[in-house]
């Protein structure tokens, strides 16, 4: 609260004091929709008790603002829920797809690391029946090439030791 009496001068105050209540709060200006629903309360209320009409007739009016305030809050709560139900929903059917998408790339994944690994097998059965026909090509030319060798000893002249007629 803030005075405001040392603003004028003391001609013009007169001994009147003013006082300026300033209202500082969220967003700078009101309370809300809470606020008017409170104001609304009271405002009806007084309304009612003020007005020159019969006891009976102002408690069928409250009555009856009692069920449109029950009806208007029903509906809000409706409102509310189905507001927050069909965010619930639109979220967990993002999640369902965002898992089903995992699944899917993991699913492709899992399948070129199968086709990956098999055509590794087959590299390598290719490689192992290569080296194993090389060695079996080396070996039979070992076997030939010691075969002629062999072959070639048996079939030479042999030279016979004579003795040396120098002796």
């Amino acid at each position: 609260m803030r005075h405001y009496d040392d603003d004028f001068d003391d001609d013009d105050a007169d001994d009147d004091r003013y006082v300026v209540i300033e209202r500082s709060g969220r967003g700078g200006g009101g309370g809300g929709l809470s606020s008017f629903f409170v104001g609304l309360a009271v405002g009806a209320g007084l309304a009612l008790l003020l007005a020159p009409q019969s006891g009976v007739e102002t408690r069928r009016r409250l009555s009856r603002s009692a069920r449109r305030a029950r009806h208007a809050a029903e509906e809000a709560v409706g409102e509310v829920t189905d507001r927050v139900t069909e965010t619930f929903e639109n979220a967990r059917q993002r999640v369902e797809t965002k898992i089903d998408e995992a699944r899917g790339a993991i699913d492709l994944k899992r399948e070129q690391v199968h086709r990956a690994m098999q055509a590794g097998r087959e590299a390598a059965q290719q490689a192992r029946e290569d080296l194993e026909r090389r060695l079996a090509e080396t070996k039979a030319a070992y076997q030939a090439g010691a075969q002629v060798a062999r072959d070639a000893r048996s079939t030479a002249p042999r030279e016979v030791a004579r003795p040396s007629r120098d002796a």
